[in-house]
């Protein structure tokens, strides 16, 4: 595109990321003709794949939405082989995510357009949870609000006794598994309760909130809690698992808002069985939604589960709306795209 041609943009938002939300955003970076189509959400929740292919309904919306358009921008839209191909006109694509998990890139390569991201959008709101998290897992806090809000119990009292009491943050050594966007904010967060934070992350470098700590083992070793910051790879996957736990102090506590298959999750249920791990906080899980027959759902006296809410606030989807209107603009004025893959 060059400057002043006038553009012809679909917002393919959700119950998340609003069109509406997005035409204001592209309003203020770029004039453009918006159309405005909602999906229903969410379409593929469950992890990444190359190619989105349950979502057939979905393709024709989509489709038929993007007729003569240059530009589509989306959180969860299914852009497929089938998509690009039956959109000859279509030039750019911006996800409204941290990763295009729902674009086929290399059909997008095939046909020429550019995907770009929106890197960094859940940072903030996935440490506030991380830590809201660890705070529950810590206190049990869930746990005391079942029993007296929802069984009209009183037995949560029980854990004002030195047996069932828990721990608090100031002094507590918690090792945090990654230094990234949301792990960064973590370890300032828990810097402010007052926590001994230790931190291994060995793609890390300069200055860090907390002691920088050279191995997983000597880390795990050293935490009454554990939390995990780390991406998914071949490299991480099952980071925690029966012989990486069995290095905790007895007791201590697990946190993953991140992705759940750095988890084993049968070995952390094996944990809190014995006592090894005294609770665990999860938002993230290796099969979701959670299956019913998980054992870790017979566990939740000493687990607080959440369905994958880290990333879920306001201002998430409004930043996810600015980055993606922020890049379109860039395409339009011809300047070079700040989180582009293809």
């Amino acid at each position: 595109m060059t400057p002043g041609n006038r553009v012809r943009v679909v917002a393919a938002g959700d119950h998340f990321i609003l069109p509406s939300l997005i035409r204001e955003a592209l309003a203020r970076e770029v004039d453009c003709e918006t159309a405005e189509l909602t999906l229903g959400w969410p379409l593929e929740p469950f992890g990444p794949v190359a190619e989105v292919t349950e979502a057939s309904d979905a393709e024709d919306e989509l489709i038929a939405a993007l007729a003569g358009a240059q530009v589509l921008v989306t959180q969860m839209g299914p852009v497929t082989e089938r998509v690009l191909a039956a959109c000859p006109a279509l030039r750019l694509v911006v996800v409204c995510r941290g990763g295009p998990v729902n674009v086929n890139l290399d059909a997008a390569k095939r046909h020429d357009v550019r995907v770009c991201y929106a890197p960094g959008r859940n940072a903030a709101a996935t440490a506030e949870f991380t830590v809201g998290l660890l705070l529950s897992a810590l206190r049990r806090i869930p746990q005391a609000h079942d029993l007296l809000a929802r069984r009209g119990s009183w037995e949560g009292a029980t854990y004002y006794t030195y047996a069932h009491s828990g721990l608090e943050l100031e002094d507590l050594p918690v090792g945090l598994v990654g230094y990234g966007a949301v792990g960064s904010r973590v370890a300032r967060a828990l810097c402010a309760f007052g926590a001994r934070v230790l931190v291994h992350d060995p793609y890390v470098r300069g200055e860090i909130h907390g002691l920088r700590v050279p191995s997983l083992d000597e880390l795990l070793r050293a935490s009454r809690a554990v939390t995990l910051h780390a991406r998914l790879t071949d490299e991480t996957r099952g980071l925690l698992s029966a012989r990486e736990l069995a290095l905790l102090p007895r007791g201590a506590v697990v946190v993953n808002a991140a992705r759940g298959p750095l988890l084993d999750e049968d070995a952390l249920c094996d944990a809190l069985e014995s006592g090894q791990v005294s609770a665990a906080a999860l938002d993230t899980y290796a099969t979701e939604p959670l299956p019913a027959r998980s054992r870790l759902r017979a566990l939740t006296d000493r687990v607080v589960l959440t369905p994958h809410l880290g990333g879920a606030s306001r201002a998430v989807a409004e930043k996810a709306a600015a980055i993606a209107a922020a890049e379109v603009g860039r395409w339009v004025r011809g300047e070079p795209q700040a989180h582009r893959l293809t």
